[in-house]
């Protein structure tokens, strides 16, 4: 068995395409609005759904580590809750440190993928994914079935 993953690399956001590039603009907005007081790592994703929305999240740190909660999981939660019937077409990433600069692509943690994977089964549509540091390359996944080719999904608990 062979498992592969195929990003496409830009070199900066600037290649990104227009609609993209706004996109990623607006994760890296809600980057500097994270509460990271205790990791200093601060994430910012923006979600562009077929309804021409866009929802912002970040990460919101609580004392009690597993008490808060990622970026994306605060975008695409918000974007369930709000907006139940639109799928989501795009995912934006931004990820940086206040220890030291960010220069390559962060992919969302496992958690996030997980929650990622079951709205993308939940509206059979792939979820284009876009990831970067504070600066530098940009990664583009074309799923997130791309990035967790082994997902976790409501088959295993239908039995």
């Amino acid at each position: 068995m062979k498992i592969e993953s195929t990003l496409q690399l830009f070199k900066t956001i600037d290649e990104l395409p227009p609609e993209v590039f706004g996109l990623m603009q607006r994760a890296i907005k809600a980057r500097k609005k994270a509460y990271a007081p205790y990791s200093k790592f601060r994430v910012g994703a923006a979600i562009l759904l077929d309804n021409g929305k866009i929802i912002e999240g970040n990460n919101q740190e609580n004392a009690s580590y597993p008490s808060g909660l990622c970026a994306e999981r605060t975008a695409i939660y918000y974007a369930g809750a709000q907006f139940p019937e639109s799928k989501i077409k795009i995912m934006a990433i931004c990820a940086g440190s206040e220890k030291e600069k960010t220069l390559v692509p962060i992919p969302p943690c496992g958690a996030c993928r997980q929650a990622i994977a079951e709205y993308e089964i939940k509206q059979d549509w792939p979820i284009e994914i876009y990831f970067m540091g504070e600066t530098g390359q940009v990664a583009r996944s074309s799923s997130l079935k791309n990035l967790l080719p082994f997902m976790f999904d409501k088959s295993v608990l239908l039995g």
